[in-house]
């Protein structure tokens, strides 16, 4: 008797985490689409419509080699670009703790802004959603447990802006128009093979180490202090992103692949691992 009764309690609560996840997810969804349309209303007309090579001269060397290894003359500036990855993502600050996730990402070049809505996997029929967005010089880290229990919410804050405007300026390894200097990237020289990019959104500028391999891609990145979540609290911490594997899509050269850790004082701490499954260029 004792066991059917299990069993049925079992089964209960299995549909009933089903059913709270085809609502959280549906809630999810159309709150994704809210947060999109919000991200579209700031689009600005690309100016120049089409890169020329002139744009680059007197750019530090290997910021020059980067554009003309990734890039041809007369290519089409990108505008929009939507990217599904798959990957592991770290759920632990402390100790390994890596999870399957896939996600969905909407960026927009001017005014620059994105949206990467992800999906954590935490235990079979568990999900953690995830939007890490950039909207209208706006910040924000939202997650939430089947769509329907927030985890974290944190936004709105100097230092969630920077942080996300950081990351849109280094995911521009993926659309590289974004870096030209037309489109509002300040270059400065470092060494032959490590450049200073600079990106400033209404009140908030950010600055990355670009370094490029041989060949003359982007193989890093890097920013001296990116604030990050601990205990609660915002703390401004070495941060570092890698790329590889990279191949041509729409005639622009992009990594597939790519790596992003914290650098505290107590070690190296990787987060995030993942790879492109799809990308669509506007």
């Amino acid at each position: 008797m004792w066991i059917k009764w299990i069993g049925l309690i079992c089964i209960l609560t299995l549909v009933g985490i089903a059913l709270a996840s085809i609502y959280g997810g549906y809630r999810w969804q159309s709150n994704t689409d809210k947060l999109r349309a919000k991200l579209a209303s700031g689009r600005q007309i690309i100016k120049p419509k089409i890169y020329d090579q002139k744009e680059i001269e007197g750019l530090p060397a290997p910021v020059q080699q980067f554009f003309r290894t990734v890039l041809k003359d007369g290519q089409p500036m990108v505008a929009a670009v939507k990217v599904v990855h798959q990957g592991q993502f770290n759920m632990s600050d402390k100790k390994a703790k890596w999870s399957s996730f896939t996600s969905t990402q909407l960026v927009i070049t001017q005014r620059p802004g994105f949206d990467w809505d992800g999906r954590i996997q935490i235990a079979p029929g568990l999900k953690v959603f995830v939007h890490d967005t950039y909207v209208l010089g706006v910040g924000t880290l939202h997650a939430s447990l089947l769509g329907l229990i927030t985890l974290a919410d944190v936004r709105g804050t100097p230092e969630v802006a920077q942080g996300e405007l950081m990351r849109f300026l280094a995911e521009a390894a993926w659309y590289p128009t974004a870096l030209l200097p037309s489109q509002g990237v300040r270059w400065e020289a470092i060494d032959d093979t490590s450049a200073r990019g600079t990106l400033t959104d209404g009140a908030t500028t950010v600055s990355l180490i670009f370094c490029f391999n041989t060949e003359g891609l982007i193989s890093s990145i890097h920013a001296a202090a990116r604030y990050r979540t601990v205990g609660g609290d915002l703390v401004a911490t070495p941060w570092e992103g890698r790329f590889w594997d990279y191949t041509v899509r729409n005639g622009i050269q992009i990594p597939l692949e790519g790596e992003v850790r914290w650098q505290p004082p107590e070690g190296s701490w990787p987060y995030w691992r993942g790879r492109i499954t799809e990308i669509n260029y506007e």
